[in-house]
């Protein structure tokens, strides 16, 4: 039906028709950032509900990549990713008119689906269509930006779609982008399938979901409670990490394994895959939080909040742009180090931060932010796929995939917990305020702000401040856990990866 087109003399063309798809993917991890308050307004959900909707997302996602990166290697990658643009457009259209929070999150969570089905085939079709070397790098540092670009362009086109429409457009929006680009895809990308025999281990794909799902479920429980208390969250989240031991086990028994864990006896793709996770946990996990400082705490706007947030869209395509330069020069052990070094220096002025408005200091924290990331996360993709075989490269795709989208989920269920241990407990009693608000406001910072406006007066005004108080408390908490996680990190690249993998790194982007 339509005209197939040559995947080398239209590789660039491709290059752009997938990063397009892995912007769709990877706005929609963040785009709900800023219209948490409106958002919360709207369908009222209790605070673990919110946290689910936010990140059930890249939760699905995470697991099932590496099922439908094996998928894509075995039946081909371009029917994968056409069945997943259907996939993601009709969750999109349901998540745009859902209207409670149980509908959203089935919506967020079948999104997921869709993302999974798309997202392997980006890496692993630039690896097969750019043989050049030197292209490859060009193409993986677009990627990169894309990516990174992706995660910071979602609070900013949310805060301007909430501003001037309704929560929904920020789901909505994607329908007629994916209606002009399914024909594009069927005509561009490349029908290739690599199988050499390898089966696929259905019980190894309900292993890796239910471990996933079951951990943060038990993050989240273990911060909140509501649902079935502390104790019981504690065992989910141990019942979880046994069944994702079960999938490890299961995959070293195989013949051949969903997931390749050979891959991770090579150093810099194990330390690559380390520090995609840590550095995105500590991107998305943090851009939730300060997003709701922005808007809940200094007062802002959706629009103003997202400008804000500004600086670190720019600086992290900026460092994309520039990363292979940086890793040409000073090697790979000192780009990911020093990348993540830098992104943890950058968050150390917000532990001063109170409700007072820094906005010259914010924008320079930003800049860092998004600027020592993605350096960090060029360097860490080029090692993961320089060090992957060509016959696993769908494989490797989608373990660093699912580091990214596994870092983006854990981030807002692990940090969002950690604020809230930290914020709930802040808030006591207060004049004129019933226990039944107390225990509304105590489930998030925009539940606060919407039973405050509720309730009005001089009590409405208490009940918010204490409430901001209270978050500013649990906003340092977070950044000084991604900190600690940061510079632990920074500390084991610079001692797993040896000096002489620096020369035979700039030795490959040389030739």
């Amino acid at each position: 039906m339509f005209p197939r087109a040559d995947p080398r003399s239209d590789r660039w063309a491709i290059l752009a028709l997938l990063c397009f798809s892995l912007l769709l993917i990877a706005v929609d991890a963040t785009v709900l950032h800023i219209a948490v308050p409106a958002l919360t307004a709207a369908l009222e959900p209790t605070g673990v509900q919110l946290l689910w909707i936010i990140d059930v997302y890249s939760l699905v996602v995470a697991p099932l990549l590496v099922t439908f990166g094996t998928l894509g290697d075995r039946y081909g990658r371009r029917r994968l990713v056409l069945l997943g643009y259907v996939v993601f457009g009709l969750a999109s259209l349901a998540a745009a008119f859902a209207t409670t929070p149980e509908a959203l999150i089935a919506a967020r969570a079948f999104q997921g689906v869709g993302g999974a089905m798309i997202m392997p085939a980006t890496l692993s079709i630039i690896r097969q269509v750019f043989t050049d070397r030197r292209e490859r790098a060009i193409a993986l540092g677009i990627w990169s930006a894309v990516a990174a670009g992706g995660a910071a362009v979602g609070p900013v086109l949310g805060g301007v779609l909430v501003e001037h429409f309704w929560w929904g457009t920020v789901f909505l929006i994607n329908v007629p982008l994916l209606i002009v680009a399914l024909p594009l895809a069927a005509r561009l990308i490349p029908d290739v399938s690599e199988s050499h025999g390898h089966s696929w281990d259905g019980l190894s794909a309900l292993l890796s979901v239910a471990g996933v799902l079951a951990v943060a479920f038990g993050l989240k429980e273990a911060g909140y409670g509501h649902t079935v208390g502390r104790g019981a969250a504690v065992l989910i989240l141990l019942a979880g990490v046994a069944v994702l031991a079960w999938f490890v086990a299961r995959q070293r028994a195989l013949a051949s394994p969903l997931l390749d864990l050979g891959l991770f006896a090579n150093r810099g793709f194990s330390t690559g895959v380390a520090c995609v996770l840590f550095a995105v946990f500590a991107l998305v996990g943090l851009e939730l939080v300060l997003a709701q400082y922005l808007q809940l705490v200094l007062g802002l706007s959706p629009l103003n909040a997202a400008l804000r947030m500004l600086p670190l869209m720019v600086a992290a395509i900026c460092g994309a742009l520039t990363a292979a330069y940086v890793l040409r020069r000073v090697g790979l052990r000192a780009t990911m180090s020093g990348g993540l070094t830098l992104t943890a220096l950058s968050l150390l002025p917000t532990l001063g931060w109170g409700a007072e408005d820094h906005p010259i200091s914010l924008a320079f924290c930003f800049a860092g932010i998004g600027f020592g990331i993605e350096v960090a996360l060029l360097a860490a993709s080029d090692a993961i796929m320089s060090a992957a075989p060509e016959s696993r490269a769908g494989g490797a795709a989608a373990i660093e995939e699912t580091a990214y989208e596994l870092g983006a989920g854990l981030g807002i269920a692990g940090l969002g917990t950690i604020t809230t241990i930290v914020y709930a407990p802040g808030i006591g009693a207060i004049a004129d305020v019933s226990d039944a608000v107390i225990a509304q406001a105590k489930g998030s910072l925009a539940a606060a702000a919407h039973v405050a406006d509720e309730l009005g007066g001089a009590a409405g005004v208490a009940l918010l401040q204490v409430a901001r108080s209270a978050f500013v408390s649990g906003l340092h908490a977070a950044v000084g856990v991604s900190v600690v996680l940061l510079l632990a990190n920074a500390f084991v690249v610079a001692v797993l990866v040896p000096a002489r993998e620096r020369r035979t790194e700039n030795e490959r982007l040389s030739v």
